[in-house]
């Protein structure tokens, strides 16, 4: 977790021993406290700042959390320890869906459950508000559940502004749950112009009429929050969204994120490096929708078209099966275990993927009655590869004869549920007593869509097949509606498995390398008056600026961070007529600047240039690079590399380094295109670590590395002929960055 701000406010004069929030320290999660120390002076920072400053509505604060990590459960302490210092309401703004108000509204009513019952606080959705309530209701404390939505919010305001005026005085905590979803602020019209988006408007409108409230945004995905503008843009009299203090919400030891999924997994010896397991393009493509000539359904067991999907699905079955096996073992009462596939928002393609999935079902079925070799070699497969994580997480592996009765028990007496889950009202069906959907049997298949997007929390998921591939990737919603993330014990994680495809799984990475470096910022920066996030970009004249205030696009953002590789990957080369003479004029020019090219086995160090050569050599490699595969299409753009360049060159710590950028050659290489099929990526990229990139590091100190690698462009995959592959290191003294590329 980042860390917290050096100069925190003072928390000595809260009153900490009232009705509400000492009974709240006191919940426990099984035998364990639900509120911890971290918790504690979060909340209690959190609180400090909102009382002590009045007139927070017009100036957020924001509760910064990572995905499924407890923002709920910190929003509601905060909630509980402001009822004890002068509030008198609290209105949580919910994401605009029914099912997740309705979360809301459980979750709340059972956590203050005590409080309503003892007649000290009661909790509504807007739309169900009793009429008339009594002045023995209004003079408890009270907690609206507000769906962002136009009649919602409208009936928010009447209430408070008009029904019952005496509220509207009172001290009021508005809580805008999800803030980056719907109630951002501004936004460019077609015409240029900053306009403010309609829930957004609705919202401030509100915050404008309230003398003393407190806005507090809660979000893990805060990266639209802070681009918006510090205050109100001239000429528009509108109250900012950008927080103005930040305080980060605690991450349980349990919880699995971005740092599991993308940096553990790169260590061999970690359970984390089992979990992506790569499925092709192709498939995802088959299970759009039915088309016979690509895939027989009924040939679901047995096709190469969908052997990702079967893949996932046989492994959650052993998978599950096991875990029971070993919470048995344990003297523990087995869970019930989740599996979510997500590929598609349509309708449409759900009614056929649940076909396929059902047709699994049935056969899988049949093939356990029979006992056939087909099924104990697809559970044996499973096994093996679970035994791998297992073992890594130091975890006792039950013996396979254990796990394939009980895979066969399951498959033949009906734990395994298929449920498809793609509207508002299906879900709200769905949720139980926890605001959760409900685990019914063992064995819990999920097919949604949009609907099982951020705030529905599905427990004890070990299993995700994620194929969602637009032309544009969301920041803030790839990684929401994958659900992968939240608190898994050891247990969950050494058998948890993510299917998806490798580029996917690349934009994935890249946005938790964009949050990570974001969330660093924000830390590092704390109290100090400058707080700007930095995001930059390319202009229409190829120059770096301040990238607008609009919604950043995951798959359109390179993060600029020390030691960073950016190279371009998943290209085809240009036919060898061109192809020739265009690299035999690069190595021209670089005998020029370096005297001889390195031989086959040389590997000299790297060498000072001036910034502007490195940027012609660039422009020269542009024309090499064609026919990039679909998802690799941004590995290379010659203008962003060379602004890239250009602003590392020019903003070099060592102001004597400005304007110069490190030369690396090597030459004698042939890499095939692509990746072998057991990889986890789908292309090759050049470099290794002892004689380029470890070498390009230890020299890169103040200045970029532009590494090039002379490929003999023989091997498989590319057009006979050679070229060179370039890759940029970045300095190890730098400031992170976000840059969004200009498509």
């Amino acid at each position: 977790m980042p860390n917290q701000p050096t100069n925190a406010p003072s928390t000595a004069s809260l009153h900490l021993d009232g009705i509400f929030y000492p009974e709240f320290l006191k919940k426990k999660r099984g035998t364990d406290l639900v509120y911890g120390a971290e918790d504690e002076k979060v909340i209690k920072s959190t609180v400090a700042r909102l009382r002590d400053r009045p007139t927070t509505a017009k100036k957020p604060v924001i509760l910064l959390g990572l995905i499924q990590s407890g923002k709920t459960k910190t929003f509601e302490g905060v909630t509980a320890l402001a009822f004890d210092n002068g509030y008198d309401i609290a209105v949580i703004l919910t994401k605009p869906t029914t099912a997740l108000a309705k979360q809301t509204y459980k979750r709340a009513r059972k956590d203050f459950a005590d409080f309503i019952e003892a007649d000290q606080a009661k909790v509504y959705d807007i739309l169900e508000l009793p009429k008339p309530l009594t002045q023995f209701e209004l003079n408890q404390k009270l907690i609206f559940i507000v769906k962002k939505q136009k009649h919602n919010l409208e009936r928010l305001s009447e209430t408070l502004l008009q029904t019952y005026p005496q509220l509207a005085r009172k001290r009021i905590l508005l809580i805008d749950d999800e803030a980056d979803n719907a109630s951002i602020g501004y936004f460019y019209t077609k015409a240029g112009e900053l306009d403010l988006r309609t829930i957004a408007s609705l919202i401030d409108g509100l915050r404008a009429q309230l003398p003393i409230a407190s806005f507090l945004q809660v979000t893990a995905t805060p990266y639209s929050l802070y681009l918006q503008p510090e205050d109100s843009p001239e000429g528009m009299s509108i109250e900012p969204v950008r927080p103005e203090f930040t305080e980060f919400v605690p991450v349980h030891a349990d919880y699995v994120g971005g740092k599991f999924y993308f940096e553990d997994s790169k260590t061999a010896t970690s359970p984390a490096a089992h979990v992506f397991q790569p499925v092709t393009s192709d498939e995802l493509t088959v299970l759009r929708g039915e088309d016979r000539r690509r895939f027989k359904i009924e040939e679901c067991l047995i096709s190469p078209k969908i052997a990702g999907l079967r893949s996932a699905i046989v492994t959650f079955l052993t998978a599950g099966c096991l875990r029971r096996i070993q919470d048995e073992h344990a003297k523990r009462r087995p869970k019930r275990f989740a599996f979510l596939f997500h590929t598609e928002a349509a309708k449409s393609a759900h009614a056929w993927q649940e076909g396929v999935i059902r047709a699994f079902d049935d056969q899988l079925q049949r093939e356990a009655a029979a006992k056939s070799d087909l099924l104990r070699e697809l559970v044996q497969t499973a096994y093996s590869d679970l035994a791998k994580s297992i073992l890594a997480a130091h975890q006792p592996l039950p013996p396979l004869t254990d796990v394939w009765e009980r895979v066969l028990a399951a498959l033949t007496s009906g734990e395994i549920m298929i449920t498809k889950v793609n509207s508002e009202a299906q879900v709200a069906t769905l949720l139980d007593d926890e605001g959760q959907l409900q685990l019914r049997t063992p064995l819990n298949i999920f097919i949604g869509g949009q609907i099982l997007d951020r705030g529905i929390t599905i427990a004890n998921l070990i299993g995700f097949y994620y194929g969602r591939d637009p032309q544009r990737f969301q920041q803030d919603t790839v990684l929401q509606h994958s659900r992968m993330f939240g608190f898994r014990p050891v247990e969950d994680r050494a058998v948890t498995r993510f299917h998806t495809a490798p580029h996917i799984h690349a934009v994935m990475r890249r946005m938790h390398e964009a949050d990570s470096a974001l969330r660093e910022r924000i830390a590092v920066q704390g109290e100090n008056p400058d707080r700007k996030v930095t995001f930059i970009e390319l202009n229409e004249t190829n120059n770096i600026v301040a990238c607008s205030p609009t919604k950043i696009l995951a798959s359109n953002i390179t993060t600029l961070r020390p030691h960073r590789l950016i190279l371009p990957v998943g290209f085809e080369t240009d036919v060898k007529t061109r192809l020739i003479p265009l690299t035999r004029s690069i190595d021209e020019r670089l005998t020029r600047l370096v005297g001889t090219l390195p031989k086959l086995g040389e590997n000299p160090p790297a060498i000072e240039v001036s910034r502007d050569d490195a940027l012609e050599i660039v422009t020269l490699l542009d024309k090499a690079f064609v026919n990039f595969a679909p998802g690799y299409e941004d590995t290379w753009n010659v203008a962003e590399y060379q602004a890239i360049l250009r602003h590392l060159s020019d903003q070099s710590f060592s102001v004597g380094a400005r304007g110069r950028v490190l030369l690396l050659l090597r030459t004698g290489r042939n890499v095939s295109r692509k990746a072998a099929v057991t990889s986890h990526a789908e292309y090759i990229e050049p470099q290794t670590t002892r004689t380029d990139t470890a070498p390009a590091r230890n020299a890169g100190v103040n200045l970029p590395v532009l590494m090039l690698l002379r490929q003999d462009g023989t091997a498989q995959g590319w057009t006979d002929a050679p070229f060179w592959w370039p890759v940029i290191v970045l300095p190890e003294n730098m400031r992170p960055t976000l840059f969004a590329h200009a498509k």
